[in-house]
């Protein structure tokens, strides 16, 4: 989410220059764990590709799958697609850079959306082994304790999503979304949000903040991201496998939680929920209003495969979809 780009540019100060090197996870996986997400994946609709181009009537969508953080690798893809992407009438981004900073601009102001405001704080609701594991987790992502404990559970849960090697990663925003942000500022295209950060924020936070404790101390194993799953991330995406990336997620999170499947399985789904089904269902609508123009509609890879996913969607709703050059 690119909201957290911002945050970490206010929490943290990014001055060092390294990047994240690790290794492949995928390459350690069994051939029992190979074949169960090969399958896995085999039955899930539009698990590849990160450029593909949707038809209908006089309707041209070039749905374009983004990775919010940057990769040096991902500059001769943007040569590839500009071509095609700067003829488009307009971009639709999950928020625009526009927005963002009007809504950076407020935030640094106040910081409240992402503050537990009032009563008690993550210290008085979690026990003392969990809070002091928590704490320890986030101290390595440039967050102190004192800070942390009145964070907003959902806000730390993307933190921990946050590889420690990015805290001191140069440009590490500069993802596909500003690349293709920046290409069409150059272009001179219009640019639209599908969706407004005041109703993201107001989406994590619908659930009582008891539940969202509870659900943060179970998941906060299988949320915390290091340099390889950094790493595996990113090539999965450069090779536009991306429905491998959310499935390789799930089954490391599965081990990393300690929960028995069912368990997990429970958590996983109320997660994936709010992080890409609402998300894509409200989308879909705005989606389906363009009529008559050449769109790119630039989110990210997540959200393309899956029953839920925008491809799945709109090939049910008579788009023809056809792959194209990423």
């Amino acid at each position: 989410m690119r909201l957290l780009s911002f945050c970490l540019g206010l929490l943290l100060p990014i001055t060092a220059h390294a990047a994240c090197e690790g290794r492949d996870l995928r390459l350690d996986l069994s051939a029992e764990s190979q074949a169960d997400l090969e399958k896995t994946i085999s039955d899930i609709p539009f698990p590849e590709g990160n450029h593909w181009i949707a038809t209908k009537d006089g309707t041209v969508l070039h749905l374009i799958g983004t990775l919010h953080t940057s990769d040096p690798r991902m500059a001769p893809v943007v040569e590839r697609l500009e071509p095609v992407l700067s003829q488009a009438d307009a971009f639709f981004f999950e928020v625009t850079q526009d927005e963002m900073d009007a809504f950076e601009k407020d935030l640094a102001d106040d910081f409240s959306p992402v503050l537990i405001t009032s009563g008690p704080t993550l210290i008085d609701l979690m026990s003392e082994e969990d809070w002091t594991a928590l704490s320890a987790t986030l101290a390595e992502r440039g967050i102190p304790g004192w800070m942390a404990a009145k964070m907003r559970p959902w806000f730390l849960s993307m933190m921990l999503g946050i590889p420690p090697c990015l805290m001191n990663t140069p440009d590490f925003d500069r993802g596909m979304d500003t690349r293709l942000t920046e290409l069409a500022e150059q272009h001179g295209i219009p640019q639209y949000s599908l969706e407004r950060i005041e109703d993201l924020i107001a989406m994590f936070d619908s659930h009582p903040l008891e539940e969202q404790v509870a659900s943060l101390t179970r998941l906060s194993g299988a949320l915390q991201a290091g340099d390889d799953q950094m790493i595996t991330m990113a090539n999965a995406y450069i090779e536009e496998q991306h429905a491998a990336i959310i499935e390789l997620a799930k089954l490391q999170g599965l081990e990393a939680s300690g929960m028995t499947p069912e368990e997990f399985e429970a958590e996983w789904k109320g997660f994936e929920d709010q992080l890409l089904v609402q998300r894509n269902a409200s989308w879909m609508e705005k989606i389906l209003d363009l009529k008559d123009q050449t769109a790119v509609i630039a989110v990210g890879a997540g959200h393309l495969s899956n029953d839920y996913g925008l491809l799945n969607q709109l090939h049910q709703a008579g788009y023809t979809l056809e792959r194209a050059e990423f």
